[in-house]
């Protein structure tokens, strides 16, 4: 089994990847532990990610006998990365590299996979608007969510403005038709657990490439591992 250490921002990831991602991982003889980033850890809540932080957390993981492969599932929402990015998917591409470049010595790229979801998390929660029904939404709520998905190609292309990112607009429309509000850690390991990984792999593209990456990295690490020998 490879041991696969996962540097998360907060809690919402750290149950995802417990409650939805371990269990198919494991059959890929993959074994993942979500790592809370040390930022998030000492403050108690996620968020303010930078690539020095996370490029340092990852690097102290790759390094730790414990482990033999890290990755990262962090927000580029809030992200503090390249300031010279110029578009989104140019952001993210420079936010991986920027942290592999300082990471010390050349790293395995087998080994060593910085994942930078596009927006944020809740952003894969719309692949199933139906989902949300586990939370209790009403008709009302659903109908809003589907008007939401309908706007944009792909649940991760959901964010146009930082007042209108994918958890701001779940919060309004539960503070707008139901009596009880949006919880990120409780409310989103629920949906994304209704959802399914299938369900989400389907629609998020960026998403099932990383998870994809993730599948092969026994067969990756021990192809290393028997030419290091």
């Amino acid at each position: 089994m490879i041991r696969l250490a996962i540097s998360v921002e907060g809690r919402t990831e750290e149950e995802f990847v417990k409650g939805v991602l371990a269990g198919h991982l494991r059959t890929a003889e993959v074994e993942p532990t979500p790592i809370l980033i040390g930022i998030a850890r000492r403050a108690g809540r996620g968020g303010d990610v930078s690539v020095e932080n996370l490029a340092s957390d990852m690097a102290r993981l790759y390094l730790d006998p414990g482990f033999h492969a890290v990755t990262s599932l962090v927000d580029l929402y809030g992200f503090r990365g390249p300031e010279d990015a110029k578009t989104v998917d140019e952001s993210e591409e420079r936010v991986c590299r920027a942290i592999l470049e300082k990471l010390p010595d050349a790293p395995d790229p087998r080994r060593i996979i910085p994942y930078v979801q596009q927006y944020e998390f809740e952003g894969l929660l719309f692949s199933d608007v139906d989902a949300f029904r586990v939370i209790g939404a009403s008709a009302g709520s659903l109908q809003a969510l589907r008007t939401i998905r309908g706007q944009f190609p792909t649940p991760e292309d959901i964010n146009d403005h930082p007042d209108t990112a994918p958890s701001k607009r779940i919060a309004g429309v539960m503070q707008r038709y139901e009596t009880r509000g949006y919880g990120k850690i409780r409310d989103g390991f629920l949906i994304a657990g209704e959802t399914g990984l299938d369900a989400i792999r389907w629609e998020c593209r960026r998403f099932d490439e990383w998870v994809s990456r993730l599948e092969t990295l026994s067969m990756a690490v021990r192809r290393t591992s028997a030419r290091r020998t």
